[in-house]
């Protein structure tokens, strides 16, 4: 497996460790799912969405169809299209920022093509029908045009439409706050995911349940973010974190796109350091 790779294993290790209210972790499964499922998926999924100077597009179909030959559903959808740009522009020695963006901006409709099936394949909860650019059709335009055409309304879309934008400024931010309070795993993925979950609607609540009711569960988090950031030990808030996990699992409301991006968060931050160690060894 290559550095890439093990970053993303690594990446989705550390994001099933957090105690993430509402989504599979270590201290307790949801939704039909457990962590052993998601970390096989991790490692069916790596050398694939790694493989070096391949397309975007088959990167994520190849990485979806891993995932289903080692567990047999859809469990990293998200974290497979997030990933799968992060990944090839940290083949270049350039900037994470400025490869990213010719990354994306190279997208092709055969990407798009790859994309549509993955997807398709993966057939997530809530799955509609758009207007223009369906993932039930023909691709006719270019990944990033379709991502745009969605990006109003699915978070995932979005990153494509911004360059990641949440993704390098909530997510890092987060993540950089954490980890100059000194707090040691998890707690800084627990942080980014807190911040996500407070900082907008999640797209797959929205999706399956209404807007209304996501951003029911966005104000919720809120609360719980403020509370989390104002405990001199982080650990000291992991009950009331487990409670709310509880009730979110209880009434069947899964975060999974605050969890996407925490994971794709984690794995910017990886891919930097390789990237460093790289430039720093000529």
């Amino acid at each position: 497996m290559n550095e890439i790779a093990s970053a993303f294993s690594a990446a989705c290790r550390d994001e099933v460790e957090a105690p993430k209210p509402g989504n599979v972790h270590v201290f307790a499964d949801g939704h039909r799912m457990t962590v052993r499922d998601f970390l096989r998926s991790a490692e069916a999924a790596a050398p694939a969405l790694c493989k070096p100077s391949t397309p975007i597009g088959e990167r994520i179909l190849s990485a979806v169809e891993a995932t289903f030959v080692a567990v047999g559903m859809n469990t990293n959808l998200g974290i497979i299209l997030l990933c799968a740009p992060l990944a090839a522009a940290a083949e270049s020695r350039e900037d994470m920022h400025v490869a990213l963006h010719k990354t994306l901006s190279g997208l092709t409709v055969a990407d798009a093509a790859a994309t549509f099936r993955a997807i398709l394949r993966a057939s997530p909860a809530g799955l509609g029908t758009a207007r223009r650019h369906d993932v039930h059709g023909d691709a006719d335009v270019t990944l990033l045009e379709a991502m745009q055409e969605a990006a109003g309304r699915d978070k995932i879309a979005f990153q494509y439409a911004s360059d990641f934008v949440d993704v390098f400024e909530t997510g890092m931010g987060a993540l950089t706050s954490a980890r100059d309070r000194g707090w040691p795993a998890p707690w800084p993925v627990v942080s980014v995911y807190l911040a996500f979950l407070a900082g907008f609607p999640d797209s797959h609540i929205a999706r399956k349940h209404g807007l209304e009711t996501a951003a029911r569960v966005q104000g919720e988090a809120r609360f719980a973010l403020e509370r989390y950031m104002n405990t001199a030990n982080p650990g000291d808030a992991l009950q009331d974190l487990l409670i709310f996990d509880q009730n979110l699992k209880a009434a069947g409301l899964n975060p999974g796109t605050s969890a996407d991006l925490a994971v794709a968060t984690v794995f910017v931050e990886r891919l930097t350091h390789i990237l460093i160690n790289r430039r720093n060894n000529g």
